[in-house]
């Protein structure tokens, strides 16, 4: 299986000063038509079930997959067709909403935590604990109305964003000491492309139940999102877990594009299938002779 892109081009782990604007939404298509944009993704599916089941017979390593974005960038969708051949009891989905009471009376990480994979599993997150400082800082009355926090916490706000994003790295760094491997996808979306696909929403009576009037609301903040994505990821970036800046205008493009690198970082992994020792294959081979006579 190929496809003619380089991952570095995505990759960003905090070696360089990253810049959003200067990645592209859209790009050249990487597969040659429909036909074979399916039969890319079948392989890829495949493969990654394979090495899925591997994790969960080597019982040593998770993976965490996050997925943030704009809006009707394609998230949903994305993680449903790379993980459509998947054993159900290796995967596990989590989207994060609004915080509940419950996670309110919390510090702003317990309820992802709280959804992390098991040793063998993936996990992967539909937004997350990035909306933090993301959703948040571009609503900082949140803090106030909601959030509970201790007055003097938040006098100074670049102080607050900067324990914010340390407590972020830091947790991510023990879930990589602990064997989790943590990969971040921003779905990079046009502006113009996330009005096309709001009026589709609204055109197609089989999408009307996927439009909110609260997403058209956001759209004023636009260039605020973009600004408190581009300090995230520059803030968060790192070699154990880096920030893939997906384009994602095509969702073609961006589904191929993500199923390969979960797929090399699966590849990375030093995972096999348990040894049998001698002894017991030579048990095995008794139960075998007495499941014959059977």
């Amino acid at each position: 299986m190929h496809i003619s892109i380089d991952l570095d081009d995505f990759r960003v782990t905090g070696e360089q000063k990253f810049k959003l604007a200067k990645h592209d939404t859209k790009i050249k298509d990487i597969y040659k038509d429909k036909g074979d944009y399916k039969d890319l993704l079948e392989e890829f599916a495949e493969e990654i079930n394979e090495l899925q089941r591997m994790m969960y017979a080597h019982d040593r390593y998770s993976m965490l997959l996050v997925f943030q974005a704009m809006d009707a960038a394609g998230k949903d969708g994305t993680i449903r067709h790379i993980m459509s051949g998947v054993n159900v009891h290796g995967v596990s989905v989590f989207a994060f909403k609004q915080p509940s009471p419950e996670e309110l009376d919390h510090d702003f990480l317990w309820r992802t935590n709280l959804r992390l994979p098991q040793r063998g599993r993936i996990g992967i997150f539909n937004r997350s604990y990035y909306e933090e400082v993301l959703v948040v800082k571009v609503h900082p009355e949140i803090l106030q109305n909601a959030q509970k926090l201790p007055a003097e916490f938040t006098q100074d706000m670049d102080k607050f964003w900067k324990h914010r994003y340390e407590s972020i790295r830091d947790m991510e760094k023990h879930l990589a000491h602990s064997g989790t491997k943590v990969l971040k996808f921003f779905l990079h979306l046009s502006r113009d492309e996330q009005r096309d696909r709001f009026i589709a929403r609204i055109d197609e009576p089989e999408k009307n139940w996927k439009f909110s009037e609260g997403d058209v609301a956001e759209r004023k903040y636009w260039d605020e999102y973009q600004q408190a994505y581009e300090e995230a990821i520059n803030a968060t970036a790192t070699k154990h877990a880096p920030w893939y800046v997906i384009p994602a205008d095509d969702k073609k493009n961006m589904r191929l594009i993500v199923s390969q690198i979960v797929l090399e970082e699966l590849q990375s992994l030093d995972m096999h299938y348990p040894q049998v020792s001698d002894a017991r294959r030579a048990e095995l081979e008794k139960y075998r002779e007495m499941l014959e006579k059977d």
